[in-house]
C-alpha cells in the first residue's frame, strides 16, 4: 500500500474518482492497490471503486499494445541504457507469461491476467501478447475479461479485511502445508514403529 499512498498523495487536489481512476493505470499498482484505496482510504462504494479500476486498468492496454514496440526501439537506438532496461523489461515479460501460455493456451492472457499479484496485471498482459503474437482484438478481450476477475477477487477480499497476500498464505497453508504434514508424518513411521518394538521388548 506504500506505492499507493505515494501516489494518493501526489493525487490530493483531484477527487477520489479521478484519483482511483488514474492508479489503476499505473503500472505494478493498477486495480490492486486502486480498488482498496477507494474503498479503505475513501470510504467509496465498492462497486462504484471496482468499475472505476476495470475502466482505468484498460485504458492503457491500447496505447502499450500499439506503442510500446516503436517507443522502445526509439529509445533504444539511442541510449545503451533504455536498450538494457527494454531488453530486461521483454524478457521478463516472456519468462512471467511463458508458463501461462503453454498451459492455458487461448485462456492464458485471462488467466495471467486475472490473478491479481504483482507483474501479472494489464500492462504484463499486454506485453506477453505483444511478445506471443496475439492479434489485438482477441488479445483485448482476454485481458478484458482478467482484469473484470482480477477486479472482482481483489474488491471481494477487501470488503472482507483480506489482502491479496492473506489469501495467498490461506491458499498455501491451505494445499502446502497438509502435504507436508504427511510427508513428515511418514518419515516419522518407520522411528514410531522401531520405538514400539523398543517398547515391547522392555
Amino acid at each position: 500500500m506504500d506505492l499507493t499512498a505515494t501516489f494518493i498523495d501526489l493525487l490530493s487536489g483531484f477527487p477520489p474518482s479521478v484519483v482511483i481512476l488514474i492508479i489503476s493505470m499505473i503500472p505494478v499498482v493498477e486495480l490492486r492497490g486502486a480498488i482498496p484505496a477507494g474503498i479503505l482510504i475513501y470510504g467509496m462504494n465498492p462497486l462504484y471503486v471496482f468499475l472505476l479500476a476495470v475502466i482505468g486498468n484498460m485504458i492503457p492496454v491500447t496505447f502499450i499494445f500499439y506503442l510500446i514496440r516503436p517507443v522502445s526501439d526509439f529509445l533504444s537506438a539511442r541510449s545503451s541504457f533504455c536498450r538494457k532496461f527494454f531488453d530486461y523489461f521483454f524478457a521478463r515479460a516472456e519468462r512471467n507469461g511463458r508458463s501461462a501460455v503453454e498451459k492455458y493456451k487461448d485462456l492464458a492472457l485471462t488467466v495471467f491476467v486475472g490473478i491479481p499479484l504483482p507483474m501479472t496485471g494489464a500492462w504484463s498482459g499486454t506485453l506477453v501478447a505483444l511478445i506471443f503474437g496475439y492479434p489485438f482484438k482477441k488479445a483485448f478481450l482476454s485481458i478484458m475479461l482478467g482484469v473484470i476477475i482480477a477486479g472482482i477477487i481483489v474488491t471481494l477480499l477487501t470488503v472482507s479485511g483480506l489482502t491479496v497476500w492473506d489469501a495467498v498464505r490461506m491458499l498455501w497453508r491451505l494445499t502446502v502445508r497438509p502435504h507436508a504434514s504427511d510427508h513428515a508424518t511418514e518419515c516419522n513411521t518407520p522411528c514410531i514403529r522401531s520405538c514400539n518394538r523398543s517398547c515391547n521388548r522392555m
